[in-house]
């Protein structure tokens, strides 16, 4: 039970941390590049979940640039997605393998435990680069570490 509690942690995080990346770039100047990194991280949050619902992502963007409004929406959809597949989660759901393609048609198989640490760390990731581009611009990076959310 402790790795569902990890996992669930981890998301609470994910979500934490999106929302404060949200409002650092709510309230400062425009930064295109910062924006599409963090459209991206919302898009794929959204195509991971569809692939673990298996409903088609062929479609969705990836990298598609999202106004600011638009990444409100995304992110309350994400976490009302996410929040409701980890509550309902069982341990034994953890290891059951999902079979998707990429953006390239090439496919592929994981674990939904592994899709879902992949798409907690792919965020922290991309925020890191967020809080770099932050930086560049002479705006004081948000910090988004997971052991800040926990305490």
């Amino acid at each position: 039970m402790v790795l569902l509690e990890t996992i669930q942690s981890m998301f609470k995080h994910l979500h934490w941390a999106n929302q404060r990346i949200l409002e650092t770039l709510q309230n400062g100047e425009e930064n295109k590049q910062a924006i599409n990194l963090f459209s991206h991280i919302l898009h794929a949050e959204n195509v991971w979940f569809t692939r673990i619902t298996g409903t088609d992502s062929s479609n969705l963007p990836i990298w598609k640039e999202l106004s600011l409004e638009k990444c409100v929406k995304r992110i309350k959809q994400n976490h009302h997605n996410f929040n409701g597949l980890l509550t309902n989660l069982s341990h034994s759901y953890l290891d059951q393998l999902i079979t998707y393609k990429n953006s390239k048609n090439t496919e592929f198989q994981h674990s939904i435990r592994e899709i879902l640490t992949h798409v907690a760390l792919h965020g922290q990731y991309h925020r890191g680069q967020i809080n770099q581009l932050l930086r560049q611009a002479d705006v004081e990076p948000i910090n988004v570490d997971y052991i800040t959310f926990k305490r």
